[in-house]
């Protein structure tokens, strides 16, 4: 797997046994019902252009990064979503590409050390959890 900052042509790999943990919890269509004042029921529908989440789960044992991952995904998430700037291209091992930003509304990083003390060397690991969106 890997994250290209599209802005600066800069690839980081990613493991591969991150897990796509909310790929099948978001649908393209989106509606919204509401009664007219006859008592019919209006339904308007509509798909949805952009916005599906990807949130990338390490398993506490798999899908370690080194703390230098981490911070450079960290200085990446700082990047506000602009017209060039904030956009990445996400690359599954399996060849699906996605454009995606971080999910700035919730928190996009989530990395603990993996020995569960402060890790200090740009080597030590960490269990990541990444959230995206896909624009």
């Amino acid at each position: 797997m890997q994250l290209t900052n599209l802005d600066a042509g800069v690839a980081l790999p990613l493991p591969d046994d991150l897990l796509w943990s909310d790929e099948h919890a978001w649908s393209p269509a989106v509606a919204n019902t509401s009664y007219l004042i006859t008592g019919a029921l209006l339904i308007q529908s509509a798909t949805r252009q952009a916005g599906r989440p990807i949130t990338l789960v390490g398993a506490p044992d798999m899908a370690w990064v080194t703390r230098a991952t981490v911070e450079q995904l960290r200085a990446w998430a700082a990047l506000p979503v602009g017209s060039a700037t904030g956009r990445f291209g996400l690359t599954f091992s399996d060849g699906r590409s996605f454009t995606v930003a971080f999910r700035h509304a919730e928190t996009a990083i989530e990395a603990e050390p993996v020995l569960g003390i402060p890790a200090r060397a740009d080597t030590d690991f960490y269990r990541l959890t990444l959230r995206f969106l896909e624009i």
